[in-house]
């Protein structure tokens, strides 16, 4: 195969490298920070398409398709690298604390259900059983079977480690330029000079759309959503899987800290931990379980998701030969991360993808301005 370029080192990015190296591509990374920070580094490592409310059909099928991909993708980086992403399948549960969100339960659990999820609607001694860290005034929940989480920071690891030893090369770099025509790419241009390349992937995540160089027939509208999150020190075996009200998580580590988040922010490329931030996620997390008042907050951070013109990603080829971008994951970078790098791959390698992707084609999105 040919030298591929991919441009940005985050799970996406990292994932695409992987699998074009299994196939035998000279692979190359190039990202400003270490691989698999940002978004990749700041997110909870949900698997919850259902959860999020996914309804665009194409969106949902595609994050159903990666859900099932993440099994055996976690476990071939387990056992190349000895790392264990710790894929959980705890599901989620959606707890109710008030007489309206009470009587909503059942009509959320059909919708969830119309979904695909596998969802059954608990009173308050089941929710309590299933989570006796919640406060007693929890009128009972909605619990998601099929649903999972991962830690993507050991799966980051994971996968830059298997990486490397698949041959790929990471270089950091002040800034990327696209170097190509209208017709096709030439390569691209760092700090140290110009690199030919047959074939660049375009996988910057929020800074995905000010690539620079990009023909306007190519670009794509990629805007940066900032999301605050927190992290609690809590004693192991504290919750067991995914706790869910009033659009704020809580996700348990294996290493007790219990994350909770996030906040959704349009701010351009504002990465700060703000006082208002922190106070709204605190708010809900203790209603939902008060003890949590007596634990250390250890750990603060943001992150920016990658958010598209529609909400669908872009994944494959633009108008310009060689040229392709996987990009715009938004809230599902890190559960879309198999599926979109074995897509990708897959057409770079001239194979037939595993999914269908005619319905998130780069060239649908708006030129930029």
């Amino acid at each position: 195969m040919q030298d591929v370029v991919v441009i940005g080192a985050g799970l996406i990015g990292c994932g695409i490298a992987y699998e074009l190296a299994k196939r035998g591509a000279s692979v190359t990374v190039y990202d400003r920070a270490e691989p698999a920070r940002a978004a990749s580094w700041a997110g909870a490592g949900m698997l919850a398409p259902y959860s999020e409310e996914v309804v665009d059909p194409a969106l949902l099928a595609l994050c159903a398709a990666s859900l099932r991909a993440y099994p055996a993708f976690v476990e071939e980086l387990r056992e190349r690298t000895g790392v264990d992403a710790q894929l959980r399948h705890e599901g989620t549960l959606h707890v109710a604390f008030d007489d309206a969100a009470a009587r909503g339960l059942a009509a959320q659990c059909e919708a969830f259900g119309r979904n695909g999820a596998v969802a059954t609607v608990l009173d308050r001694d089941a929710t309590l059983a299933r989570e006796p860290m919640l406060g007693g005034n929890v009128r009972g929940a909605v619990y998601v079977a099929n649903e999972a989480h991962v830690d993507n920071r050991r799966l980051g690891r994971a996968l830059v480690a298997a990486c490397t030893d698949a041959g790929v090369r990471f270089e950091r770099t002040g800034g990327v330029v696209l170097e190509a025509d209208a017709r096709r790419v030439r390569g691209i241009r760092t700090e140290h000079g110009f690199l030919a390349a047959a074939t660049v992937v375009n996988a910057a995540g929020a800074w995905a759309g000010g690539l620079p160089g990009v023909p306007a027939a190519a670009r794509i509208a990629v805007r940066p959503v900032a999301g605050e999150m927190l992290a609690l020190a809590v004693p192991k075996g504290f919750t067991r899987g995914l706790v869910w009200s009033n659009h704020v998580y809580l996700v348990p580590r294996d290493d007790g800290r219990l994350l909770i988040g996030a906040t959704s922010v349009e701010r351009e490329f504002d990465v700060r931990v703000t006082a208002q931030g922190v106070a709204s996620l605190l708010a809900v997390a203790l209603r939902i379980a008060p003890v949590l008042g007596t634990f250390a907050l250890v750990e603060t951070w943001a992150g920016l998701r990658p958010a598209s013109h529609d909400g669908r990603p872009y994944l494959g080829r633009t108008h310009i030969d060689g040229y392709l971008v996987a990009a715009g994951h938004y809230r599902n970078g890190i559960l879309l991360t198999p599926v979109t790098a074995q897509a990708v791959a897959a057409l770079i390698a001239g194979e037939r993808p595993p999914v269908d992707l005619a319905a998130f084609n780069p060239q649908r999105a708006p030129e930029a301005a």
